[in-house]
């Protein structure tokens, strides 16, 4: 990232990120910790439950598993900020899913504070955004080129 400010807002939201993942495993060890085997057949939980028990595994709700190639990074500070915005408001929608699934208040509560800082990370990616292209030599064109890979070096500009 081309400022220090930048690498400090995406350090910070990273973290809390990191965060956020525990705090819905928690919430998912809590709410599968004690179901019987008769529960785990009527909610369509016995097909998670044959490969992972009750342990937390990082699946999609329609049950893909997690891989990197979700991870967006293309090395260019404007398509990974964009890429950073659009997974804050996907996660949002997510949060905003679930929300309407549920009234149980010890899920609703960390869900909605979850919401709230995808908006929070949201604004602070679009500063991120703004600090990098208020920065960008070329204030009219800051898409003509990657500056972090055609930074003048072996005559490229």
């Amino acid at each position: 990232m081309p400022d220090r400010r930048i690498v400090g807002m995406l350090t910070d939201v990273g973290t809390e990120e990191l965060a956020h993942v525990e705090m819905i495993s928690s919430i998912l060890y809590q709410l599968t910790r004690c179901l019987t085997p008769e529960e785990i057949k009527a909610s369509g939980f016995d097909t998670y439950f044959v490969d992972h028990t009750a342990g937390i595994y990082p699946v999609s709700a329609a049950g893909v598993p997690f891989t990197a190639a979700y991870i967006g990074v293309k090395g260019d500070v404007f398509a990974d900020l964009h890429e950073d915005l659009a997974a804050e408001q996907k996660a949002r929608v997510t949060y905003d899913n679930i929300l309407r699934l549920t009234d149980d208040p010890d899920v609703r509560d960390p869900i909605k504070f979850l919401r709230e800082r995808e908006v929070v990370h949201y604004q602070r990616f679009a500063e991120c955004l703004g600090i990098a292209q208020d920065s960008f030599e070329d204030k009219k064109n800051f898409y003509l080129y990657n500056p972090a890979f055609d930074c003048g070096c072996n005559g490229k500009k």
